[in-house]
């Protein structure tokens, strides 16, 4: 697999209306430097507002994939993303003029004929991967849907199987072993489909308003009389020259191959696992996805990777006994002595918990003067102490957490069970309980000894992310 990150030469432009909005839109292909990423950038708004392509900027899966910051959004990205990952290229640049990609013909072709007339080149910065080392499962029991991961070492595969109980489709399976050779000629032309049965419920819902029977393929999923054809098809603006069809398809329209749905589920998905934020080592086995899933496994995969960068950056002990020692804390917090709290970091799961120690010594400066005949750490700075945890934690979710603070907002619940005095060994450990428009609420309880000793302090927070 590929060493060095990948970019374009040059940028380049196709337009079209998007599948769902029918907006007509201009997207532009530009180069990015290393490390930049895929984003979406709407210049059709003031300041030209910029959308990461991950995970975390999903807020939509009805029927695609929307990416949104700030309230600024973009529909359907997933067979721009699943082009850019399948031509494997790193960092680039979208520009749109609109807030849909435009849908094309319905398949990955003209991306990937564009980026490859852009001219693909090499960076100088090294690829970093998400090296699947155990098996990651999602299971949708209502749905029957299972989505796995799989150890694959230095490679990366991926098979799918869908089945809808439609003797036009029955059942069928595809697999792609080889990005660089068939990527473009075997899964890029594959193009999207759904059912006659739902094209009117899509309409309702305000889909599908650019959608025609040029770019998507329509299957007929039971026998309609003339006159109930003549009712949707008037319903949904159809043409009179499109006919029901004898081979199942919509207008008689062939397909470019005979496992062609199967082989665009399988582009969709690549589509969103390039929301991970970086590419695969490793072997994906899916049965009956859509985007939904396909989203939900994807949160779990990019939670894995910012976990692994976690693990790298800081040169996390095998042992597990320190993630973060004290020159790490140093490179993320501003905070520095005496107001410095915590002196390691021994456990984090990212967007999940945090473990931090704290050696109350003899030395305290604030022993001097509270109850310095019977010294006692003041219960405001076990807080404290618990806020930079959180705060540690908080940070390590941001790619450019060094041009990020977080300010604590509330304390409530806050409770002091026992005094701590020299000689102890504080344990903060906190937990994130939600995030929502910036602003984080965690909850933490602070221990008197790793060995998980007696409760001395527990509290809840909220804070806020915010730009240095």
């Amino acid at each position: 697999m590929l060493e060095k990150q990948r970019t374009i030469s040059k940028e380049v432009s196709i337009s079209g209306k998007g599948l769902h909005t029918g907006n007509k839109s201009k997207m532009t292909f530009k180069p990015a430097p290393e490390d930049y990423g895929v984003r979406f950038i709407r210049i059709d708004i003031k300041n030209s507002p910029e959308i990461p392509a991950d995970i975390d900027h999903v807020t939509d899966i009805s029927r695609g994939t929307t990416i949104a910051k700030d309230g600024v959004e973009v529909h359907t990205v997933e067979h721009v993303l699943a082009s850019i990952m399948g031509c494997e290229i790193d960092n680039l640049i979208v520009e749109l003029d609109n807030n849909e990609t435009p849908i094309m013909d319905g398949s990955a072709t003209s991306y990937v004929k564009a980026l490859k007339d852009a001219g693909i080149v090499e960076q100088n910065a090294k690829r970093d991967y998400l090296v699947i080392e155990d098996t990651v499962h999602y299971h949708d029991d209502e749905n029957n849907i299972d989505i796995v991961a799989l150890p694959l070492k230095n490679d990366f595969r991926v098979s799918v199987l869908i089945d809808y109980n439609n003797p036009v489709l029955g059942v069928q399976h595809t697999g792609l072993f080889n990005l660089q050779k068939e990527f473009e000629n075997e899964f890029a032309p594959a193009r999207t489909f759904c059912f006659v049965k739902e094209l009117e419920m899509l309409r309702e819902q305000g889909l599908i308003k650019g959608g025609d029977i040029n770019n998507a393929i329509v299957i007929v999923d039971k026998e309609y009389t003339n006159d109930e054809f003549d009712k949707i098809k008037k319903k949904l603006g159809i043409e009179d020259s499109v006919i029901l069809g004898n081979n199942g398809i919509l207008d008689n329209k062939e397909l470019r191959f005979k496992n062609e749905p199967a082989r665009h589920k399988l582009l969709d998905l690549i589509g969103d696992l390039a929301l991970i934020g970086a590419p695969v080592k490793g072997q994906i086995l899916a049965a009956r996805p859509g985007h939904k899933a396909n989203v939900e496994f994807t949160k779990m995969l990019r939670k894995l990777y910012l976990q692994k960068k976690i693990e790298k950056k800081f040169q996390v002990m095998k042992s597990g006994k320190v993630v973060m020692d004290i020159e790490d804390i140093l490179k993320v917090m501003p905070h520095r002595y005496p107001f410095l709290l915590v002196d390691r970091i021994i456990d984090l799961e990212i967007n999940k918990k945090i473990v931090g120690l704290k050696n109350v010594t003899y030395n305290e400066q604030f022993f001097q003067g509270h109850f310095p005949a019977r010294r006692i750490m003041p219960g405001v700075l076990i807080i404290e102490g618990m806020a930079q945890c959180g705060c540690l934690m908080l940070l390590n979710t941001m790619d450019n957490m060094e041009n990020k603070l977080v300010y604590f907002a509330s304390i409530e619940k806050a409770k002091f069970r026992k005094p701590v005095t020299p000689g102890d060994q504080l344990v903060y450990e906190m937990e994130l309980i939600s995030v929502k428009r910036g602003i984080c609420k965690i909850a933490g309880r602070t221990f008197k000894d790793i060995l998980g000793g007696e409760i001395v302090c527990e509290a809840e927070m909220m804070a806020a992310i915010v730009d240095k």
